[in-house]
């Protein structure tokens, strides 16, 4: 927080201008009839809080399931009621988008893809994307190459497991995501993981732009900032130079494979850019932006949520071995099976033995959704189904980290890292409610990648599960969360791992 702005002048500019906007909310609220959410604190009690701002949210959610956060020349509802998040990710969808808020501050990393705009061009990318989500193709081409980035992943841990090193398993699942999504979605064998220049110096730059992006939501000087190219601005800018180029490159790569001939073996038809260029979609500009898009879906949220579900196997070793029971036995696995004959047997089949193996990641998603917090802008006036208004221009924003700690919707062991509480009595896998349990968000924007996620995710872990038991490197050093779009663990998650015996 230090580095954005002293904390002893923002404690005390926050006060000050908190007085302010309480007193301009209350002689505003005299004149104005309806009814309106609790007052929650203004965007400077935000912008102090920046470093654990999902847990000060959580803490408000606590007191109301719905509150206002008041900026300078707008308010933000907070909502962790699921009627009120049914209704406008779905009942009311078309009157809540991401608007001219969401879309001038997400515009800076993501362009105009898919997560910032609205209307037809949301539902063009929405179709196009959805088609090539449900190929059987896509899926077949999408394990094979988990299969590959999860060996590889395993084989780097036996070798720091055999020099008895310590390992930062985080960064070594951004590496294997961000290998996986650039061969998925643009057929490019990025090799990150064995530490290429090229993939460090996007991994890097991506991360730091997606921070910088998040920050925009509460520091309300970036337009300024952005004008002049200083500060966290300047970082941005920075930071997208690298990453555009460098999907600007891939782009015109591929355009030119793709005009070779169809017959031509070194050409990789099966990557989603490929099946973009094959439906005569040229623009460069569109195609880095639904690339982007692609890429922070596939790489952040998928990489986040392993570690953090790593996280919670360290924590709660019982769960890790019954965990590897249940692999072994989907995978019939043989005894001293090897890391290649470890992933050549999670067959889809196999997937979809593993009930308890996709509850824990439920689990974990519940406690550390990869997506902490998601937002929309109203468009018309309204009233939400707990009774209060919301104005035009309004933003809302429902919040899974916090609506997965709340008691009054996961019982009182809310908090409890408990697999079991997503299967049935015949131990199958139980669904909730997806305006309850938002991690994948839900309604028409409901995440297209979902079960693309799991299986990636569960092909990672039960590779590395079933060839070495995990430990916390030191069970003293705290694990936090940084604050970005993605709920990444600050630092690092630092693991030490020992060979498993079957």
């Amino acid at each position: 927080m230090s580095s954005y702005m002293n904390p002893v002048l923002l404690s005390t500019f926050s006060a000050i201008l908190g007085v302010f906007l309480i007193w301009i909310i209350f002689i505003f609220s005299r004149r104005d009839k309806r009814k309106y959410h609790p007052f929650g604190g203004t965007i400077l009690h935000l912008l102090f809080h920046f470093n654990n701002i999902y847990d000060y949210l959580t803490d408000l959610t606590r007191k109301n399931l719905t509150f206002r956060i008041i900026y300078l020349d707008n308010t933000e509802i907070y909502t962790s009621d699921p009627a009120n998040v049914e209704y406008f990710l779905k009942t009311n969808f078309a009157n809540y988008g991401k608007g001219s808020f969401h879309h001038d501050i997400l515009e800076g990393l993501l362009g105009d893809g898919i997560f910032t705009v609205d209307g037809e061009r949301w539902r063009h990318q929405r179709k196009m994307s959805s088609y090539e989500f449900s190929t059987r193709n896509l899926k077949d081409f999408s394990s094979g190459v988990f299969k590959t980035n999860a060996a590889k992943l395993a084989k780097i841990v036996s070798e720091a497991e055999s020099s008895n090193q310590i390992i930062e398993i985080q960064d070594l699942f951004m590496k294997g995501a961000l290998d996986s999504v650039f061969k998925v979605v643009l057929g490019v064998d990025l090799d990150s993981m064995r530490g290429t220049d090229e993939g460090t110096q996007f991994s890097k730059a991506f991360g730091e732009a997606s921070e910088m992006t998040c920050y925009r939501y509460v520091d309300m000087s970036w337009p300024v900032k952005k004008f002049l190219n200083i500060g966290s601005e300047a970082t941005l800018k920075r930071c997208m130079k690298i990453v555009d180029a460098f999907v600007y490159k891939v782009i015109q790569s591929k355009t030119k494979q793709m005009n070779q001939p169809k017959d031509d073996l070194q050409v990789n038809r099966g990557d989603i850019l490929s099946r973009f260029l094959e439906m005569n979609e040229t623009d460069p500009k569109y195609l880095k932006d639904i690339i982007l898009s692609f890429i922070i879906a596939g790489k952040d949220t998928t990489a986040s949520t392993l570690s953090w579900f790593f996280y919670m196997m360290c924590k709660h070793p019982l769960v890790q071995g019954k965990i590897v029971k249940e692999v072994q036995e989907a995978a019939n696995l043989k005894e001293n099976s090897n890391i290649d004959e470890i992933a050549k047997s999670i067959t889809e089949e196999a997937l979809d033995k593993m009930q308890f193996l996709h509850a824990a990641f439920s689990e974990t998603l519940r406690l550390y959704p990869a997506v902490p917090a998601d937002g929309k802008m109203c468009f018309s006036d309204d009233t939400l189904p707990d009774g209060f208004s919301i104005k035009k221009g309004n933003l809302i924003s429902y919040v899974p980290y916090a609506m997965g700690r709340m008691e009054s919707l996961w019982g009182q062991d809310a908090e409890v890292f408990r697999p079991e509480r997503w299967l049935d009595e015949n131990g199958l896998f139980r669904h909730e409610s997806s305006f309850k349990f938002t991690a994948f968000q839900a309604g028409p924007r409901m995440c297209l990648g979902k079960e693309f996620a799991y299986r990636e995710m569960k092909i990672f872990s039960s590779v590395l599960l079933s060839a070495f038991l995990f430990e916390l490197g030191d069970e003293t050093k705290p694990v936090k969360y940084r604050t970005m779009l993605t709920l990444e663990i600050d630092g690092g998650l630092h693991l030490r791992a020992r060979r498993r015996t079957i």
